[in-house]
């Protein structure tokens, strides 16, 4: 097929228009990549389009923005060919990411792991020239989205703290491209703020991470008013994605606070809750379940939000020695939380709805 593909290329390209044989090659480019003939798409595609640019190894102009700039575009960005460019560049990184996860899945290979590394900082070239331009949008849509495909499957395998630089740089790229602050794409920006936020916490940094998970409440919060006073009408479907995009912000706050909250306590330690007690006492009837009753609206926010807090990696459920005095109280938060996920379980939580004011 590779054979075929390169002579049809040989064949057709002196008889064609330019721009129509460029064009063309995306798009086949593009339609082996959507059946998964991804070192086709690669070869015979997408670098043969992106080697007229350039002679030497395309590698080796992708870590300097402005021999990347020079070299794919010597006419500027309103070139009529900026945007295949652009998105040829796109499609070939994600083409060698898929080649690489489709042989070493595990990443268990020291090279392999390299190879996802380059392509994220390749990818964030392309966006970071692209930026200024805002009819490019969508190129920083989809590379952030490539981006967490990427780190999120990287994440997977304990690697945290090297994706942790561009999970930020895609946030923050969302954040300064005019047309993707709107409610449409909330959602996703939500997204990749609890990504961050996880991040953080794989690499032991819980207070960065709920940090930045109250940085994004606050932006989500400003787009909300933005939006109040633009419209007076808000309709359901807004609503939802506000609703959306603040509980999962909320949870990655939950998740270090409802701890924190009790280690910080100057006042005298609970008494535990007694289980034989327990099914005569309304819900809430810890302090762990006032913050969920206080933080979500529902049981199945506040058991998504015990889930989340019983996985973080940086505390043991079963730790192997007697707690000292500084784990006590986390212990028992711990003991609450697995009380109060058994009591949402149950269907006996308190089912009165209250608006997640964290």
């Amino acid at each position: 097929v590779a054979n075929t593909l390169f002579n049809i290329w040989i064949k057709y390209k002196p008889r064609l228009p330019e721009w129509y044989y460029n064009e063309r090659l995306v798009k086949v480019g593009d339609a082996l990549a959507q059946i998964k003939e991804y070192k086709l798409a690669l070869l015979q595609c997408y670098e043969r389009y992106l080697q007229q640019f350039v002679s030497v190894n395309l590698d080796d102009v992708m870590d300097d923005a402005h021999r990347f700039k020079s070299a794919f575009f010597p006419n500027g960005f309103r070139d009529k060919n900026a945007a295949l460019t652009f998105h040829a560049l796109q499609a070939r990184n994600v083409c060698i990411y898929q080649m690489v996860f489709s042989s070493d899945r595990n990443l268990q290979n020291q090279e392999s792991l390299q190879t996802c590394l380059s392509v994220l900082t390749s990818l964030r070239l392309t966006m970071q020239v692209a930026l200024p331009q805002e009819n490019l949008c969508w190129l920083i849509y989809n590379g952030a989205i490539h981006i967490y495909t990427i780190c999120r499957r990287l994440m997977m395998m304990g690697q945290s703290a090297k994706v942790l630089e561009y999970l930020l740089w895609a946030s923050v790229c969302m954040e300064s491209s005019i047309p993707l602050l709107s409610v449409h794409y909330l959602t996703w920006r939500a997204t990749l703020y609890t990504a961050v936020s996880q991040c953080y916490f794989d690499c032991q940094a819980g207070i960065h991470g709920e940090i930045f998970a109250r940085r994004g409440l606050i932006k989500i919060d400003e787009l909300r008013r933005l939006e109040n006073t633009s419209s007076s009408l808000e309709n359901t479907e807004t609503q939802k994605i506000f609703r959306e995009a603040t509980l999962k912000m909320s949870v990655m706050i939950f998740k270090r606070a409802v701890y924190e909250s009790r280690r910080k306590s100057n006042t005298r330690r609970e008494s535990k809750l007694n289980p034989r007690k327990a099914v005569d006492l309304s819900w809430p009837r810890t302090s762990t379940e006032r913050l969920l009753v206080e933080m979500f609206d529902g049981a199945a926010a506040q058991f998504l939000a015990i889930l989340e807090a019983l996985s973080d990696s940086s505390r043991s459920l079963l730790p192997p020695h007697p707690p000292v005095p500084d784990e006590i109280a986390i212990r028992d938060v711990t003991s609450e939380l697995f009380s109060a996920g058994l009591e949402i379980l149950s269907g006996n939580s308190l089912k009165k709805p209250k608006w997640c004011c964290w």
